[in-house]
């Protein structure tokens, strides 16, 4: 039981990762190239779409982490898990803090009501994301360990 909570929570994980990272590396940059007000309005979209989605996501990652180090702790890997698990408890402060009160600001704005600054905050927030993205990389690096 406790491996397939192991290759369970790696995948969730790993999904998750796969998503924020293409989401700096790959779509946000897409958005950032299309012309006049459609990168904006793609970045909106983006921050509702997944602005509902991505905290159950994180949530529900450390939930699955904790339980495999509860579970494991007598095992091999448990201190890695719970190094991840520490990782990702970053991962949600840095979300709560820094990234999600410029999401919900962006996910509202339309080419009528951005503020001035708008790409200046939207470029702080892919700052925070590069950051979040590389932590959540190392937790996700720490559960494959964890699993050899």
């Amino acid at each position: 039981m406790l491996n397939a909570l192991e290759v369970f929570t790696t995948v969730v994980v790993g999904l998750m990762v796969g998503v924020e990272f293409s989401v700096a590396f790959v779509v946000n940059p897409i958005l950032d190239a299309l012309p006049e007000d459609s990168g904006q309005l793609g970045r909106a979209h983006g921050g509702r779409m997944l602005g509902a989605l991505m905290p159950v996501w994180y949530v529900g990652s450390l939930v699955l982490v904790v339980a495999w180090a509860i579970a494991g702790w007598h095992h091999d890997g448990a201190g890695l898990a719970v190094a991840a698990g520490a990782l990702l408890i970053l991962s949600v402060i840095m979300s709560v803090l820094l990234l999600v009160p410029i999401n919900n600001r962006g996910r509202t704005w339309t080419p009528d009501n951005r503020p001035a600054d708008w790409k200046r905050q939207t470029n702080r927030w892919d700052r925070f994301h590069y950051v979040r993205v590389a932590v959540i990389v190392a937790a996700f690096t720490l559960l494959v360990a964890a699993l050899a």
